[in-house]
């Protein structure tokens, strides 16, 4: 099986308790990626999201243009690897 693009993004700021995983959701049903979103104990919102990178970024830039105003701050790693996600799901 051939290796799939990861990327995984930490969201700073107003991210719990403001719907930010339900319209994260939402979002993914619009792309073709897989992955996972889930609330962090320290506050943050952390997204898994495997595909193609192009359709990575777009889904990640429409998460942050709808949720801008509660998010501070951005943090991004990419990887390679084998896939780990059949839908996109909250956690």
């Amino acid at each position: 099986m051939a290796d799939v693009h990861l990327e995984t993004v930490y969201f700073s700021g107003h991210v719990q308790g403001v719907g930010f995983r339900y319209t994260t959701l939402q979002v993914a049903k619009e792309f073709e990626i897989t992955g996972r979103v889930a609330n962090l104990a320290d506050g943050r919102v952390r997204i898994d999201a495997e595909g193609n990178p192009t359709e990575i970024n777009v889904f990640i830039s429409a998460v942050e243009e709808r949720m801008h105003g509660y998010i501070r701050r951005v943090e991004r790693a990419s990887s390679q690897g084998p896939a780990q996600f059949q839908d996109f799901r909250i956690q």
